[in-house]
C-alpha cells in the first residue's frame, strides 16, 4: 500500500503508570512495529498520559513523581512523549475524556479533521493555513501552483505535533517539490488521514467485560469512534475477551489486537510486581524498570515502605 492510502495515526496510553515499566515503553514499540507490518498505518506519534491523584488507587504517588518518571522513561525515544494534562486537570477524567481532549487539541493546533473509524476521510484533512501564502519550493518553467503540498501540510502538522508531545513525521519519505514539476509521485492534502488509537494491554480491554466497571456510551464511543490496539499479557486471548463483551463485539474490527511473539518477555511486567521487587529488595526489579526510574525511585524513597 502506498503512504499515501495510509491511516497517520498517534497512539495514547492512559494509565497509573505508578510507576511506568519497560513493559510499557514496549508496548509502544510492538504496536507501532505491528500497525507498520500491516501496511495500512503510519505511525507518528506516541503520547503516555498518567492518571489524575483523584483516581484513588491504593499506593498511587503523585503525579508530580509519576510524570518525572514516565518523561524519565521516554528520555530516548525519538516519538514517545508524556503529556501532563490528565494530572493539571482539577479532578479524575474519563479515558473517554481524554481521548475527545487530544483529538480537539490536534483539531485546534494542527487544522485537522481527524478521522472517525467508521467514517474514512473523503474531505480535505488538512487544509492550507489562512491568511497564509503557500511558498513553492520548486518550480518550474510552465505552471507553478500554489496549492500545498503534503510535504509543506506535513512539515507544518509536524511541527504543531512537536510541540503537543508528537514526534516531527521523517520528512525524507516526502518529495519537497511543486505537484507541477512531474519529478515524482507527490501525496496531496486530500489524502492525508489522522487518528488517534488507544493503546492499551489486554487487562484493560478484558476490564471492559466487567459489569458496571466502565460507561456504556463512553465504551461507544472509545470503540466505536476512536479504536484500540490491543497488546496482549500474561498470555491472555484478546480474541476470547471480546466475546464476552457486546460492545467489543459490536466493534470488533475497530479493535487492532497486535500479533507477534506471544511469549514477549515483556508481556509479563507490570508496575504491581515492579513495587513488589521495590520493596522486597528484589534484583530483577532491573529488568521491570529502567535505570533513569530506578535512581529516581531511590532518590525519591517512592515505593520502598509502601503496601500499595
Amino acid at each position: 500500500m502506498a503512504e499515501t492510502t495510509k491511516t497517520h495515526v498517534i497512539l495514547l496510553a492512559c494509565g497509573s503508570f505508578n510507576p511506568i515499566t519497560k513493559g510499557h515503553i514496549q508496548m509502544f514499540e510492538r504496536a507501532r512495529d505491528y500497525l507498520h507490518k500491516t501496511g495500512r498505518f503510519i505511525v507518528i506519534g506516541g503520547i503516555v498520559s498518567p492518571v489524575h491523584d483523584s483516581y484513588g488507587k491504593t499506593g498511587l504517588v503523585s503525579s508530580r513523581h509519576r510524570l518525572t518518571m514516565c518523561q524519565l522513561a521516554v528520555q530516548s525515544s525519538d516519538w514517545i512523549r508524556v503529556d501532563p494534562w490528565e494530572c493539571y486537570q482539577d479532578t479524575w477524567q474519563t479515558t473517554c475524556s481524554v481521548l475527545e481532549h487530544h483529538r480537539d487539541l490536534m483539531k485546534r493546533v494542527t487544522g485537522c479533521i481527524l478521522s472517525n473509524v467508521n467514517t474514512p476521510s473523503i474531505t480535505p484533512v488538512i487544509g492550507q493555513p489562512q491568511n497564509e501564502s503557500s511558498q513553492t519550493i520548486y518550480q518550474n518553467n510552465n505552471n507553478v501552483s500554489n496549492k500545498p503540498t503534503a510535504a509543506k501540510i506535513l512539515g507544518k502538522v509536524g511541527e504543531s505535533l512537536s510541540r503537543i508531545c508528537c514526534v516531527r513525521p521523517p520528512m525524507e519519505r516526502f518529495t519537497f517539490v511543486d505537484e507541477n514539476a512531474n519529478l515524482g509521485t507527490v501525496m496531496r492534502y486530500e489524502e492525508i488521514e489522522l487518528r488517534i488509537l488507544l493503546l492499551c494491554g489486554s487487562d484493560l480491554l478484558e476490564s471492559f467485560c466487567i459489569p458496571g466497571l466502565w460507561n456504556e456510551a463512553d465504551m461507544e464511543v472509545i470503540v466505536g469512534e476512536f479504536g484500540i490496539v490491543v497488546v496482549p499479557r500474561d498470555g491472555a486471548d484478546p480474541d476470547r475477551i471480546m466475546n464476552h463483551s457486546s460492545i467489543l463485539r459490536k466493534y470488533k474490527n475497530n479493535i487492532l489486537v497486535v500479533k507477534d511473539d506471544s511469549n514477549h518477555p515483556m508481556s509479563v511486567v507490570s508496575s504491581t510486581k515492579s513495587r513488589l521487587a521495590l520493596q522486597h529488595g528484589d534484583g530483577h526489579v532491573v529488568d521491570y524498570l529502567c535505570q533513569p526510574v530506578i535512581d529516581y525511585i531511590l532518590k525519591s524513597q517512592l515505593y520502598i515502605n509502601a503496601s500499595g
